[in-house]
């Protein structure tokens, strides 16, 4: 976000330069851990916050500056690689109506994201921000580059199709959703859009991803919560219903800051992973995100490492250590 849509952002309540696992529960902060041992048996997944490519990440491309370079090796490492799109990829569209922060790229800078990710997620408040043509033409601009789609699709139908991903014979399904408005951003049955939040909506598509898609791993990628350091009582009850239907992890956004982790039935939720690739935050808590990288077998998630991301000027990130996870 540039200086112009700083306005929208101050009402967050930010915890500066700290980052909280399982404050919900009364936990304190988790100190710096080392990365646990890598296993080989086990397939590595990936997975950063948000990732919005305009004002200082666009004009370091157009410098041919890789915005991901100081995770490169952590990317280099993983099976898969995940992360939230929260900007549009196109040529066309008007701005929303009403809407103080809208975000859009050229198609050029998909050479960068195609470098380090093998999927990318829609399921936010940004992507519809140029209408539904614009995100239609996304659409053809991803899958022209061979890049997944979660959370997004020409239709509904499409929107709530998970990305299926096989590595070592281990298939692995991906789900995206959002709940934050606007909501005339969501698929409709002959309209392009995202997949928007719906409790038994969410409970069938994780069901259908075990017993059509034949899933071995579910997990729901979730666009959600306040702008606060703590998530709250929603984010708190879906991730539970989540996990109740058969998810094997649960990993969110939007806040725009870290939020508290927890486990439940021994899987683990992030309720917020932060920015990744983010200009104009001045607080230091909007800059320090997550990368995390699950180990995955038939059972779930293994183990978890949480990589801390600094972002400095014009919004690129660089590794700050490790920390523990839930």
């Amino acid at each position: 976000m540039s200086a112009r849509g700083l306005a929208v952002f101050r009402g967050c309540r930010a915890l500066a330069g700290a980052w909280l696992v399982g404050a919900c529960l009364g936990a304190q902060a988790a100190p710096p851990a080392a990365a646990p041992s890598r296993n080989t048996d086990t397939v590595s997944l990936v997975v950063v916050g948000d990732i919005m490519l305009e004002d200082g990440p666009s004009r370091a491309m157009r410098r041919g500056q890789d915005p991901f370079a100081g995770f490169a090796a952590l990317f280099k490492g993983a099976d898969i690689r995940i992360g939230n799109l929260e900007c549009v990829v196109a040529t066309i569209g008007s701005p929303e109506d009403d809407k103080p922060n809208v975000f859009r790229v050229p198609p050029s800078t998909l050479k960068f994201v195609k470098r380090h990710f093998d999927a990318v997620g829609l399921a936010n408040n940004h992507s519809g921000d140029f209408g539904p043509q614009a995100f239609a033409q996304m659409l053809g601009f991803l899958k022209q580059e061979g890049l997944g789609i979660y959370g997004g699709g020409l239709n509904l139908t499409e929107a709530h199709t998970p990305w299926i991903v096989e590595r070592k014979g281990l298939r692995i399904a991906i789900l995206g959703y959002n709940e934050f408005q606007p909501r005339s951003f969501e698929a409709d049955t002959d309209k392009p859009g995202v997949a928007w939040s719906e409790d038994a909506q969410v409970v069938r598509d994780i069901q259908a991803a075990r017993s059509r898609w034949k899933a071995d791993v579910v997990i729901p990628i979730m666009h959600w919560g306040w702008e606060d350091p703590v998530s709250n009582t929603r984010q708190r009850q879906l991730a539970r219903t989540m996990i109740d239907a058969g998810a094997d992890a649960v990993i969110g956004g939007h806040p725009h800051q870290v939020q508290d982790t927890e486990r439940y039935q021994g899987k683990p939720i992030f309720y917020s992973l932060g920015n990744f690739v983010f200009d104009g935050f001045s607080d230091p808590a909007n800059n320090r995100g997550w990368a995390l990288r699950l180990e995955l077998d038939k059972t779930g998630a293994r183990q978890v490492e949480v990589h801390v991301a600094q972002i400095g000027a014009g919004g690129l990130p660089k590794p700050a250590g490790t920390v523990a996870g839930p």
